[in-house]
């Protein structure tokens, strides 16, 4: 039996590393959002590449931020849950992602979050552990369950293919079935999060 109500809609962002318009990290989370139930919305985000080089001059109480940054602090913190994919660049994660998370270091909209991370290919071992050590250092829930390796070649490297292949589709399926339970207890310990804090302020 499920244990989510399913009236209840999940909101996942989707956050790729890779700004190349056929990357393959940004095809498998397309192959995300075809393969979800309809109780997940799967949405891509496509704002890396107008996010500024993060200043910590202008991440200061009372700053305005640059509207790329707010919009990205909004989609995060409007998600129940986020699914990012990376390329490995020089046994490193890309300047454009780890600058998003440098964005958001003081948000805390980061803070327990649940996060699925996907690799497409098995051999980037150095930036999966690199990102997946800067997340859990920014207080995040990394999912194991949500997390996994689909080593894509270059003929399956399109998000139809993707999900029209039965041994991804039932991989990805897993993911998300796991990455929305963990948006469950999320939900619930935000609320009491939040019901504390305005608590404080009686």
């Amino acid at each position: 039996m499920e244990s989510f109500d399913p009236r209840t809609t999940y909101n996942f962002l989707a956050i790729s590393g890779s700004l190349r318009a056929q990357s393959s990290n940004t095809e498998v989370l397309r192959a995300c959002a075809i393969l979800a139930p309809p109780s997940i919305n799967v949405t891509l985000f496509a704002g890396l590449r107008d996010l500024p080089h993060f200043n910590p001059d202008l991440d200061v109480e009372g700053a305005v931020l640059p509207g790329s940054v707010e919009h990205l602090r909004r989609a995060i913190d409007g998600a129940d849950a986020l699914l990012i994919s990376s390329p490995e660049y020089a046994h490193g994660v890309p300047g454009t992602l780890k600058n998003a998370l440098d964005w958001l270091v003081s948000s805390p909209a980061m803070v327990l979050k649940p996060i699925g991370l996907l690799n497409v290919s098995p051999r980037s071992t150095h930036a999966y552990a690199s990102l997946a050590e800067t997340l859990r250092t920014m207080s995040t829930a990394l999912i194991p369950a949500a997390s996994a390796e689909l080593p894509l070649t270059r003929s399956l490297a399109n998000a139809d293919l993707i999900a029209g292949n039965p041994e991804f589709a039932d991989r990805v399926r897993s993911c998300l079935e796991s990455l929305r339970n963990a948006a469950d207890h999320y939900r619930l310990r935000r609320a009491e999060m939040e019901g504390r804090a305005d608590a404080s302020r009686l």
